[in-house]
């Protein structure tokens, strides 16, 4: 890690798709510059408060994680825009105040950001997030250029899409060295973002002929 915490990108990653170059980053997000946006897909935030008033003991603090990242993606790429590729709140429960306050300081400190909100199958059981966090909410797709911004990943006529939903790994290594690493998904015509949120699964991915995957191994990623 670097000073402040921030993430050392030892080699950029980037890809070019529906005519717009994106560049991969190892805290599961998309750089597009010519957007001066950031891509994040499932962020899930509040999914933990909502299993502790399950009565599920999980970790602490992972809304406060995602955020501190956020900020230092945002800095670091003197980001505009914040581009949410569903899945922004995990559950009605995620309206508890511990984490709606949480969510209401980071935007006051980031209120010059455009924030948009894709929604997905978690944001119709959640709700829209309350409108005194700024966000401006759509149905998929969203159209930008060469790219149809989604949740779901399926393919849009006359466009790129980006999604997220799957929370996509691929598994490296054998037997007992096998790991399972987050990764990027792209086929011909739909790109899958791994999950951004620190408390979330993982799934597989199924790789066809002409696919490209690349993992995320800490603070790198890599095409395998």
């Amino acid at each position: 890690m670097g000073p402040g915490g921030e993430s050392i990108e030892t080699q950029e990653i980037w890809v070019e798709r529906g005519g717009e170059r994106l560049k991969l980053l190892a805290e599961r997000a998309l750089w597009w510059p010519a957007q001066q946006a950031l891509l994040v897909a499932d962020a899930h935030f509040g999914k933990a408060a909502s299993f502790r008033r399950l009565g599920v003991p999980v970790p602490q603090g992972t809304t406060g994680h995602n955020l501190d990242v956020l900020t230092r993606l945002a800095a670091r790429h003197g980001a505009r825009r914040l581009l949410v590729l569903g899945d922004f709140l995990h559950s009605v429960h995620a309206h508890a105040v511990e984490t709606l306050s949480a969510l209401s300081a980071w935007r006051e400190a980031h209120a010059a950001l455009d924030i948009t909100l894709v929604r997905g199958n978690h944001d119709d059981r959640a709700g829209d997030p309350p409108p005194s966090l700024g966000i401006t909410v759509v149905d998929e797709p969203l159209r930008l250029d060469g790219l149809a911004l989604c949740h779901h990943p399926r393919p849009v006529s006359g466009a790129y899409a980006l999604a997220g939903h799957l929370h996509p790994c691929i598994t490296v290594g054998r037997g007992f060295e096998r790991l399972r690493l987050p990764c990027f998904h792209f086929t011909a015509e739909v790109g899958v973002l791994p999950a951004f949120g620190a408390f979330t699964g993982m799934h597989p991915v199924r790789v066809a002929r002409g696919d490209e995957v690349y993992a995320v191994a800490g603070e790198v990623v890599r095409r395998v």
